[in-house]
């Protein structure tokens, strides 16, 4: 599985696309988006999503 980025309430700040170990995460069209092709939800690197643990906004990365 992996996680997704809720556009309806991303402020596009960038925080998660720069802590993602697999860069999973890029800007399209001015809203961030995570590659579920690329995105492991951090297993193996860290306890919990780094996107989520960054993120300013309660519940925005969010398991897909």
């Amino acid at each position: 599985m992996a996680y997704k980025i809720v556009a309806s309430q991303c402020t596009v700040c960038s925080a998660c696309e720069f802590e993602c170990p697999n860069a999973a995460i890029s800007l399209k069209n001015d809203m961030y988006v995570i590659n579920p092709d690329l995105c492991t939800e951090c297993e193996g690197q860290y306890d919990t999503p780094q996107c989520a643990a960054v993120c300013p906004v309660e519940d925005t990365c969010i398991p897909a």
